[in-house]
């Protein structure tokens, strides 16, 4: 397979007007398209409908110029929004494709990205040990989809999960059955929760016999280094994208990951990057800037209420929720070392990576 990456600009959560002028190019063809990635400017929360209007925008972008029905593009391609671009984060897609192999494959292993969908889960199952198993069978799915043969070669993955609404919670409640919480904004954790977990169980970090309900958005000693995921309401199943490194693959891309231990871990974002092969000291060398695709992380303030030993509020704000103020920062600290603010921050890291911190994958050109 060969596997490439485009990262567009968007001018607002309709915009799909780069991606139509590199279709328009020839740079990529639509049916070639398995996943995209992006960020919206929304609130990110319930109520942030911004990434659905984006879906159907690059939805139907994609069923025009492939010449498929709506209805076989939202089925075939995931397309997974976090909302919110606070600070400098500049809203943007990354587009995925694949393709036939262009020549046989080197040996070396280079970029491949697969995909799966769950099926939809009920209200009463959401954010539950049941949702997590579900969620580890997709990613198992996916790894089989990218044809990556070991868990250490999936760098960053990807789960789109939905959450709890007033209507379906009383749904459950109608028919005698308990919710994980009546609260529809914390329902966005539980999911993410869930979700995380079951991506630890598929690639082995998180022993499946250990899985309960209780552990669940409790014990966050339990975790994956490579796990990211969202929630929102225009779904209520888990829509995956596995983005990881293959044999088989004949892509000019590679990616790799570091670990960032809290928000101001600058050096895991170096690090990162030097695993993905390009040359850094303080700063992204200016002669690989446009070696690098695109960053993706994941971050949670630490739950201490305190960062390196000075407090912080971010806990404590009524009036901005904690992930807006997380993604600014950790974006900030990201484009300082890379020179671009477009890239890829999501908030809400349970059970994704130590408590504070979260995974920084880069995907890059190779030499």
């Amino acid at each position: 397979m060969h596997a490439q990456a485009f990262k567009v600009g968007m001018r607002s959560p309709d915009d799909v007007s780069e991606a139509a002028k590199l279709l328009d190019k020839g740079v990529f063809r639509a049916e070639h398209v398995v996943a995209i990635l992006g960020k919206t400017e929304g609130n990110g929360g319930v109520n942030d409908f911004t990434r659905a209007l984006a879906t159907l925008s690059f939805q139907m972008l994609l069923a025009e110029r492939a010449g498929r029905a709506l209805s076989d593009i939202a089925k075939r391609v995931p397309i997974i929004w976090s909302g919110g671009t606070e600070g400098l984060m500049s809203p943007h897609a990354t587009i995925f494709t694949r393709e036939p192999d262009r020549g046989r494959p080197s040996g070396q292993k280079r970029f491949t990205v697969g995909t799966a969908y769950t099926r939809d889960l009920r209200p009463e199952e959401f954010g539950t040990a049941v949702h997590a198993r579900v969620a580890a069978e997709g990613v198992k799915a996916a790894l089989a989809d990218a044809g990556i043969e070991s868990p250490p070669d999936a760098h960053f993955v990807q789960i789109k999960t939905g959450a709890l609404t007033t209507e379906r919670i009383h749904d459950a409640r109608g028919r005698g059955k308990p919710v994980v919480t009546g609260d529809t904004y914390k329902s966005m954790a539980y999911g993410r929760a869930a979700a995380a977990l079951g991506i630890g169980i598929a690639t082995g970090e998180v022993e499946a016999a250990k899985l309960t309900d209780t552990l669940i958005g409790s014990d966050f000693s339990v975790f994956s280094n490579v796990a990211s995921t969202s929630s929102g309401v225009e779904l209520m199943n888990c829509e995956i994208i596995v983005l990881g490194n293959s044999t088989r693959s004949t892509s000019e891309l590679a990616i790799a990951h570091a670990v960032m231990k809290d928000a101001l871990d600058a050096a895991a974002v170096r690090e990162a990057l030097r695993r993905a092969g390009l040359a850094v000291e303080c700063e992204l060398a200016d002669a690989d800037r446009g070696r690098l695709v695109n960053v993706f992380a994941k971050c949670e303030p630490d739950l201490t209420g305190q960062t390196r030993g000075r407090r912080h509020v971010m806990f404590d704000d009524s009036d901005i929720n904690y992930t807006r103020h997380i993604r600014a920062v950790v974006n900030a600290v990201i484009a300082a070392v890379t020179g671009d603010t477009m890239c890829y921050v999501s908030a809400g890291a349970e059970h994704q990576g130590p408590a504070g911190g979260g995974v920084v994958a880069v995907l890059a050109v190779t030499r």
